[in-house]
Parts: C-alpha cells; sequence; structure tokens
C-alpha cells in the first residue's frame, strides 16, 4: 500500500509534469546586435527633414536628431532640459525670457550656432504661414501672433488618427482691454547678442523652455527654400545625414555636436513600413530593433499587449465635448459639472473603444500632474443638478449634441446620452455632421456641446490650455486679476460655492485659460478620453522611452551587445 506521503509526492510530480509552459516574454526575441546601430520603423518615408515643418512622427524624430534647440525635454520626465541653451531666466511674470547659449555649439560646418540663428529661424516661422507645422505654438510669441491665427487648421474627424490640431476659437466674444501701461516691444525675438537670445510673450508662461523644446524652433544654417536639394544639409543635432531615399533614412553620429561624448548610437536606421502588419514582420524577424507610429487594430493590440516589449501610453491629445456657454443652462458651471460627472469614461474606453484609448480625467494626459479631477461621480451630478434647479432633470431641456459622422463617434456619443438619461433623466438629441458641417455649427455657435478632437504637440501647459479654449488679449497692467496666481485666489475666495451669483466667472472675461486648475474649474468643455500610442522595442535597447509626446531622445538611447534573455 502507497504512503499517504508517496502519494502525495507522486501527484506533486504529475501536476509539475502537467503544467503548462511559461509564456514567452517577448513578442519577437531575436539575438542583439553587435554594433551600435538602431533600426527603426517608425511609419512612411520623412516628406520633408526642414524642422519648421516636422509635424509628426517621422519627421519629428528626424527633426531633433538633425538639429538642436535651444532647448530639449527629458523622455522621462517631459522637463525642460539644456540644450544649445545652457540655462535661461525669466522676468517675475514670465512674460520675458532669455537664454544663454554655450560657447561650444557649432554647426556641422565648424561655424558657432548663434543667437542670431534662432531669432531668423524662429521669425521665417512667421513668414512660411500654412507651411509651418503647428502654427497655433507661435500664438504666444510676441510680433508672430497674428501670423499664427492666419488661415486656421481645420477640424480633424477622428484625432488619434489625423496628427492635425484643431483650430481654437473662443467660446465667448472677448472685448479689447485698454493699452497695457508698460511699453510691450513689437518684435519679442531678439539677439542680444551671439549668445543671448530675449523672448517676449503675450502672455505669461512658466513653461515657455518646453515650448521651445518643439521641432519646429530648432534653428535651420541656410534657407531649405533657396538650398541645394542634392547638398547634405548643414546642422548642429547629434546627428548628421548619410543617406535618404524612398525605403530609408540612415543617420550617423554627427563629429561635430558639442556634446558627441554623450551619444553612444553610431547610426540610426529609419526603416520604412507600408503598414502596421509589415512593420510587425519585420520586427519579428529580427530586421528592425523598435517599431513606433503604427495604427495597430485593436486585436493586434490584444495580442501585443501581455508581451513585456510592447509598450503603450497615453498621447498628448484629447477628445472632448465642448460647451456653448452663451445658451441657458450651459452658462450655469454646477449644470457643466453635472454633465461632466455623470459621464463613466471607462465604460466609453473599454467598450465602445475596445480598450484603445485612456479616460480623461483632466485635460491633459494621465499622469502629467498626478492626480485625478474629473472622476465620475454620479451622487455628486445629481446633487449639482438640483442645485441648478432641475431636480431629476425636471424641465431640463434637450441637449443638441453635435457630432461627425464618424462611427466610433456615434457609438460614444449614443453612450454618452444613455448615462445623462440614466443618471440626470435628461434627454438628448445627436446631430451627425460632416465635418465642413460641424466647424460650421461651432463657429455659427448652433450647438449645446459639440464634439472636437485636439492635438497637443508641447508639454507646456499654458499654450496646451489656449490651444484647447482659445486665445484672448493680455489683461491690462493694472487689473487686480492680471495674474494667473490672483485670478486662481479669486477662484478661491469667490468661487460659485460662496458667491450670490452661481454664474459669476472667476475668471475676467478677457482673460485667457492658462492652467489646467483653472480649466476644470471654468470646465467649458467635458474631456472623454486620451488616444494612446505604442511601440514595440527589442529588451537590448536601452533608453527608447515611451512618453505622451512620443518624443524620443535618440541621444539618450543605445545597444547593449551583451544582453541575454534571463
Amino acid at each position: 500500500m502507497i504512503s499517504l506521503t508517496a502519494a502525495a509526492a507522486l501527484l506533486g510530480t504529475a501536476c509539475t509534469q502537467l503544467k503548462q509552459p511559461e509564456p514567452e516574454p517577448y513578442f519577437a526575441e531575436t539575438p542583439a546586435p553587435p554594433k551600435q546601430e538602431l533600426r527603426w520603423s517608425n511609419g512612411r518615408s520623412p516628406k520633408s527633414l526642414d524642422p519648421a515643418k516636422a509635424a509628426a512622427a517621422p519627421e519629428t524624430d528626424v527633426a531633433r536628431a538633425l538639429y538642436e534647440g535651444l532647448t530639449d525635454l527629458d523622455p522621462r520626465t517631459l522637463e525642460a532640459i539644456p540644450a544649445v541653451a545652457e540655462k535661461w531666466e525669466a522676468t517675475d511674470d514670465k512674460r520675458t525670457w532669455k537664454f544663454f547659449l554655450r560657447e561650444d555649439a557649432v554647426w556641422s560646418n565648424g561655424k558657432k550656432v548663434t543667437a542670431e540663428d534662432f531669432a531668423r529661424s524662429i521669425k521665417r516661422l512667421g513668414k512660411l504661414g500654412a507651411e509651418t507645422a503647428h502654427r497655433e505654438l507661435l500664438t504666444n510669441l510676441r510680433g508672430l501672433d497674428e501670423a499664427a491665427k492666419v488661415s486656421e487648421p481645420a477640424v480633424s474627424s477622428e484625432v488619434a488618427a489625423a496628427n492635425s490640431v484643431v483650430s481654437p476659437t473662443p467660446l465667448e466674444t472677448i472685448p479689447s482691454p485698454s493699452p497695457t501701461s508698460t511699453p510691450v516691444p513689437e518684435q519679442g525675438i531678439v539677439a542680444e547678442s551671439p549668445t543671448v537670445l530675449r523672448v517676449d510673450l503675450v502672455h505669461p508662461d512658466k513653461d515657455l523652455p518646453k515650448l521651445l523644446a518643439h521641432p519646429i524652433f530648432r534653428p535651420v544654417f541656410d534657407t531649405p527654400e533657396k538650398a541645394d536639394p542634392k547638398a547634405t544639409p548643414i546642422t548642429n543635432g547629434p546627428f548628421k545625414l548619410a543617406s535618404f531615399d524612398a525605403e530609408s533614412l540612415i543617420l550617423d553620429r554627427s563629429d561635430t555636436y558639442w556634446d558627441r561624448k554623450a551619444v553612444k548610437l553610431e547610426r540610426v536606421s529609419f526603416v520604412t513600413a507600408a503598414s502596421p502588419d509589415k512593420a510587425l514582420e519585420a520586427y519579428r524577424e529580427g530586421k528592425v530593433d523598435a517599431v513606433s507610429n503604427a495604427e495597430f487594430s485593436p486585436a493586434a493590440l490584444k495580442l501585443l499587449e501581455p508581451f513585456d516589449d510592447f509598450r503603450r501610453t497615453a498621447h498628448n491629445a484629447l477628445n472632448l465635448y465642448e460647451f456653448n456657454t452663451t445658451r441657458t443652462p450651459f452658462n450655469d458651471r454646477r449644470v457643466r459639472q453635472a454633465l461632466a460627472f455623470a459621464i463613466e469614461r471607462e465604460k466609453i474606453t473599454e467598450g465602445e473603444l475596445q480598450g484603445t484609448t485612456r479616460p480623461a480625467d483632466g485635460f491633459l494626459p494621465a499622469g502629467a500632474n498626478g492626480e485625478q479631477k474629473l472622476v465620475s461621480d454620479v451622487q455628486r451630478a445629481r446633487a449639482l443638478l438640483d442645485e441648478a434647479g432641475f431636480p431629476d432633470g425636471s424641465g431640463f431641456p434637450v441637449i443638441q449634441l453635435v457630432i461627425n459622422r464618424n462611427d466610433a463617434q456615434q457609438r460614444i456619443a449614443k453612450a454618452v446620452a444613455e448615462m445623462w438619461k440614466k443618471n440626470l433623466g435628461i434627454d438628448t438629441n445627436i446631430l451627425v455632421r460632416e465635418p465642413g458641417e460641424l466647424e460650421q455649427a461651432r463657429t455659427s455657435g448652433a450647438f449645446d456641446l459639440i464634439r472636437r478632437g485636439v492635438v497637443l504637440p508641447t508639454a507646456d501647459e499654458a499654450v496646451s490650455m489656449l490651444a484647447i479654449f482659445g486665445y484672448a488679449e493680455p489683461p491690462t497692467a493694472t487689473d487686480p486679476l492680471a495674474t494667473p496666481d490672483a485670478r486662481l485666489e479669486f477662484r478661491r475666495e469667490n468661487g460659485p460655492s460662496q458667491s450670490t451669483d452661481p454664474n459669476a466667472p472667476a475668471t475676467p472675461i478677457n482673460a485667457p485659460i492658462l492652467t489646467e486648475e483653472e480649466a476644470v474649474y471654468q470646465l467649458r468643455a467635458i474631456p472623454l478620453y486620451h488616444p494612446t500610442s505604442y511601440s514595440l522595442v527589442k529588451p537590448y535597447v536601452k533608453g527608447f522611452d515611451l512618453n505622451s509626446l512620443d518624443a524620443q531622445s535618440l541621444k539618450s538611447i543605445e545597444i547593449d551587445p551583451n544582453w541575454r534573455t534571463r
């Protein structure tokens, strides 16, 4: 007779033999290459090498490699770090900045990089007009603000795929303020010396160094329109152009870059891919080391999700429903809050959008400032609506919700309408419009709420808020609420919870929204979700950090030739 101990041992052995094999940790495991070369599938071939025209990847990635700006972004934190500018300083009101250039920054032809190179290149952005990528980023630069508003970009039908910015339009008619008591220079981009650049702003901006890290602000030595198209461009970045054709673009490490010792990669090969499937095939076969800028299908994402070499993050873009605050009852902040809190965003992102997006509990991507703000709270939503005079939705008008003709947007609108009906007792009329009709409805104000998609190509908080909510003239110098801090303090002391007038704005009508905190308080729009970015990166590639801007620093990437499966 077999003892209990022996039986247990036999059973344990049998269970071990029947145990399922451990899943593979990586989607595609290949040996590490012996040299410092990154083979990167980053979409199709770049349309231009001109940084002024770098709207999205792969152009933005190439511009970051070939050219260096005044500042750069830490790819992990998205904080501004020194680049050509060693340091910078600002006046107390954050409207005038000075950047101090390093002496050892040179072009690939050996000539020094000067403040005049930056001044000329930034002013060129205004002259290029509609050819400048993300021209709205110029709007807060004194002297370029008006040029930035000409021929505004069009509304994108699907922000995740369009790589374009919705033109920001003021939500209210904003009167012109009286002239400021302190003279402001007409031209705000001035080279005060070969190593000092002054930048004057329309509105205060504590994050200007983050804005100037964007590729469009990188300097060019020659005007690309007049340069010989067959000649190798003169650049100042960590890499130089080696070859460029329809199949690939190859960059080699620059010998003239001031910080060349910090650059580990000797070569970067941008390998074009005709489709996401082709990119995946090249990655699995070991022909590329990283894949990004690919629109994977929901089925492919579910397949890739478990693997350690698959990465995903919220993209710095936003889908939202904008209020028409000139209409009653949407001019009551309590009503806007109630509608926002009644939406269960997780159900939308996991249901209608099949897990391809992230719920937006604020106007910037999750994790940008470390706290949630607009999570679903049905009880609070009902209390706010009751306080506004519409208990259980009684007497509330049918909401006119205008959206674009897109299957996903129609599914989202129906889900939101059901939530408003279930949670608040409010009915919604969904009006589907073509792109041109959508913009016409927005311009004319023929909506209660309207769907918008906005790409935010910078980590600059103020510029991102201006892109969402529109622009206004700065407050007067004598205005007691002329600074963001003063406005926020006014809000805390005189908000609707303590004011006799619940509709009284906390921000003066001639002051723009410059902070996300103020945007959440004003709530002129309901953030819904952030699109997501994806990448596949071989484990031997070190320093390839995915972030909400899809801003890679090739300077910090290296190949670990000794990597082995642990």
